[in-house]
């Protein structure tokens, strides 16, 4: 290692008086000169812009080396102040530290360094023989003018930058250096404490080899401004590890980032504000890789969650006045491997349709489930079909409105060759008006894939079972692949929530004609019953199916005298999964499901309104009516008082002893969930007693995920994101998401719409692990006026974009807001382009350049 420190400090670093007058300069980005003090400085790379104006300090024609890798990399360290306060004690920790990253890997990969203090070096030719400069430091003015214009010279001509903790206080008057940086801290404690970090990119060369939760001990800076969407964050600070004072930027709290500046490459790190920092091997990793992108060894994504690199486009078009031509009332979507979407209506019609809610007339909740299928290469749309579906009945109150009808869709795994597509629903034929009953089913049908129509006669039904419809709600609804051929389908609790004040739907005294229809010990808890389930069916070319082994019951248990379970189960205790998804790649299940309507928790009834996700890696039971969250407990209740509070369940010793169960009274147990949230906010928990019965009270709540919040909600999972090098799609989503778990909110307000880091291996869909790290898509898939404000459904296609159906501004019904969306990233490839690495490797499959 070169080391100027001497050589700087045996000569007097001039005062710069030029803080006044810095204040007033003009501001600019990429701008190379400057007027000040009555002198046109002249631009780095070219003449005077002013005839006859006295000549200004000329800063260096930079031409940035492109050496062959090993040693020839060079790295300028930075570590100059004002001389009004004493160096950094961070300082002799630091270079050491670099120095020893700079010798460390395979010889293509090392870097030698130069240590200085005397801010001359950004004036001076010789700056452009560094690829990489470090600022370890910054308390003020520490560049003059010209100074600072060779460092923006220096990053036009394609240097890298890496700023380490105080970094972000130097050049406290220049925006471009706020550019540069990213943000600014604000007030911040002073003290080193131990914090959990979330390391959100898995990819980026200075995050890839750390710890999705790291812990470790630093000064953790708080930001004037927060710099998420503006930079590309790949580690935020989790506050409530720590106590980050009053100048907290809550749940989303960036501590390093990165981003393409200026022609430059650009990375800061908040942390290394301790000497210890630099001793600590995982924090030494994380400055290698920020140095190996910045001195272009190595290409990183940093501009992956930049939100100006995202589009928001709508496909389709309002409906013509009393047509569907478009889009029904939005209820779920798939997407081919030729890039058709396809996409469903549940069965209300636009506003002006009528309904009809008398049960005496035959056509009491008739309405029509559409298909529809946008076409990428025409941008059309077909109306595939239609099916005459029950639960057209408007809104209105629980024993009125009904959420039945065309419920979900998927296409066969074959789909290229059989054009079978698979259709949830409740056919208008199959209901009996007498005992408000009705029939729901999965049936296969046949698409003509010259015409995109579906031939409603090719129907078979591969799966049926009785739903009642006498009341509203949760019909649940969605369908899902695994890599195996095996199907599963969300079903609803089928159950009222009007007649347990919100809580547990577990009343067993309202009935229409023997069959309850408030309990949903008789559907979810039950292991004789197929609602409020995740089934997992094998379908058959015949048309019929198997069970594949692994699932929660054979259905030829023997137990309580046999004839108790149901084969096709595979998760059971959920209330409403309207939408579920399987990652193809790992077999994992992912479901979301909407909880009751209970706005506070109680200490008589137990929690509120749970809103829940799950990462489910096995069958099991979810707990539903009977825990919720983290195996917080319910209130039993039962005949002859319904009112009356009883004791509180055992999640983990279940029993279902209601009069109105026909299955085992020994159910499985509950497990946790990954994550819940109410109107209060994500992962409420509170203290518990011996029995393991939460207190229950608002004051003594926690929030365990806090990047969560209610209010009026309805979950709504999404995909895992898989990314295809091998796809030449422009528009694909970049592999910054590979592997993130989308979830969100039909409401677009301070609801969930993020994507989820979630701990490895088969643990978690037991344990109900936390996610590790949350990635708001707010500004991504746009909220608001405008934007995609009630989000039903959203799936990737095959060319990487996400599409996501918009349900439009009513309910039960469609609008001119009701629409299929499509997003796409426009931020091109990683950078530096391959070309222009420092030793360019070998191509890599499917890699652009």
């Amino acid at each position: 290692m070169r080391n100027e420190r001497n050589e700087s400090r045996d000569r007097a670093v001039p005062r710069r008086g030029w803080g006044a007058l810095r204040r007033t300069r003009p501001r600019r980005r990429g701008r190379l000169a400057a007027l000040l003090a009555g002198v046109l400085l002249a631009g780095l790379l070219g003449p005077p812009a002013l005839a006859g104006a006295p000549p200004g300090p000329r800063a260096p024609d930079l031409h940035l080396p492109s050496p062959p890798g090993g040693e020839d990399v060079k790295v300028l360290l930075f570590y100059g102040t004002t001389g009004t306060g004493e160096e950094s004690p961070t300082v002799d920790a630091a270079i050491a530290a670099i120095e020893k990253i700079g010798r460390q890997g395979p010889e293509r990969e090392r870097f030698s360094v130069t240590a200085t203090d005397n801010p001359a070096v950004f004036t001076k030719p010789r700056l452009g023989n560094f690829n990489a400069v470090a600022f370890l430091t910054g308390d003020g003015d520490v560049l003059t003018p010209e100074q600072e214009m060779g460092l923006e010279s220096y990053m036009e001509a394609g240097g890298g930058f890496l700023g380490i903790h105080d970094a972000a206080r130097a050049e406290p008057y220049s925006e471009w250096f706020t550019g540069l940086i990213g943000a600014r801290p604000a007030a911040s404690p002073d003290s080193a404490q131990r914090a959990t970090v979330e390391v959100g990119d898995q990819r980026n060369p200075a995050t890839k080899d750390l710890p999705a939760e790291w812990k470790r001990p630093d000064k953790w800076l708080n930001w004037k401004q927060n710099p998420s969407g503006e930079v590309h964050t790949v580690a935020r600070v989790r506050e409530s590890s720590y106590r980050p004072g009053d100048g907290g930027n809550g749940w989303d709290h960036p501590v390093s980032w990165c981003r393409d500046y200026d022609g430059g490459r650009s990375f800061y790190t908040a942390m290394g504000g301790t000497k210890a920092s630099y001793a600590e091997t995982d924090f030494r990793a994380h400055l290698r890789g920020a140095l190996m992108w910045t001195t272009r060894l190595a290409r990183a994504d940093c501009q992956a969650t930049i939100t100006s690199n995202y589009r928001a486009e709508r496909l389709t078009q309002p409906n013509q006045p009393g047509q569907a031509d478009q889009i029904g009332e939005p209820h779920g979507a798939v997407t081919a491997e030729d890039g058709r979407v396809f996409y469903i209506g549940r069965g209300g019609g636009d506003g002006d349709a009528p309904v009809v809610t008398d049960w005496d007339d035959p056509d009491i909740g008739k309405g029509q489930g559409q298909i529809h299928v946008w076409d990428p290469e025409t941008k059309q749309v077909t109306l595939a079909g239609a099916l005459t579906v029950f639960g057209n009945k408007g809104g209105g109150e629980e024993l009125i409105k009904n959420e039945e009808g065309l419920l979900g869709i998927e296409l066969d795994p074959d789909f290229a060759r059989n054009g079978w597509v698979y259709l949830h629903y409740t056919p208008h034929s199959e209901i009996n008006r007498e005992t408000h009953m009705a029939e729901r089913r999965v049936s296969r049908f046949t698409l003509d894939q010259k015409t995109n129509k579906l031939d409603l006669d090719s129907e078979k039904v591969v799966l049926s079972w009785p739903v009642q419809i006498h009341s509203c709600c949760h019909a649940g609804g969605g369908l899902a692949w695994d890599s195996k051929g095996n199907l599963y389908i969300a079903t609803g609790d089928n159950n009222s929530s009007g007649f347990s004040d919100g809580y547990s739907g577990n009343n067993p005294e309202p009935n229409f004609k023997g069959v309850s229809f408030a309990d949903a010990r008789r559907t979810s808890g039950n292991t004789n019953n197929l609602n409020g389930k995740i089934l997992r069916i094998h379908p058959e070319d015949d048309g019929t199916y198997t069970l594949p082994e692994g699932n929660l019951f054979t259905g030829k248990e023997t137990d309580e005298g046999g004839g108790k379970t149901r084969g096709e189960i595979y998760v059971m205790g959920v209330r409403n999964p309207s939408r579920i998804a399987v990652d193809q790649k790992t077999d994992i299940l992912y479901a979301g499901w909407v909880g009751p309507d209970a706005p506070e928790p109680s200490s008589t009834w137990g929690p509120a309104k749970y809103d829940t996700f799950a990462k489910i890696t096995k069958a099991g039971n979810q707990g539903w009516p009977y825990c919720m969250g983290n195996k917080q407990p319910y209130r039993d209740r039962n005949l002859p008082d319904p009112g009356k509070p009883l004791g509180w369940y055992d999640c983990d010793n279940l029993k279902n002893e209601s009069p109105n169960n026909d299955g085992l009274v020994n159910i499985p147990p509950a497990r946790n969930n990954n994550i819940w949230y109410s109107p209060q906010g994500g992962g409420p928990d509170f203290p518990r007693n011996a029995d393991g019965v939460p207190s229950y009270k608002l004051d003594e709540q926690t929030l365990r995920e806090p990047w969560l919040k209610g209010g009026g909600q309805a979950a709504m999972n999404g995909p895992v994101y898989r990314y295809d090098a091998d796809s030449d799609a422009k528009d694909k989503w970049p592999a910054y998401w590979d592997g993130k778990w989308f979830v969100g909110d039909f409401y677009d307000g301070d609801q969930p719409r993020h994507a989820l880091v979630m701990p490895e291996g088969d643990g978690p869909g037991e344990t109900g692990a936390l996610p590790a790290h949350a990635e708001s898509l707010d500004s991504i898939i746009p909220v608001g006026e405008g934007g995609i404000r009630n989000l039903m459904d959203w799936k990737f296609g095959p060319d990487g974009a996400l599409y996501v159906l918009d349900y439009g501004r009513g309910f039960f019904t469609h609008d001119d807001k009701s629409a299929l969306w499509r997003v796409t990233y426009q931020g091109g490839a990683p950078t530096p382009a391959r070309g222009d690495l420092a030793e360019p490797p070998a191509p890599e499959k499917g890699a652009s350049r």
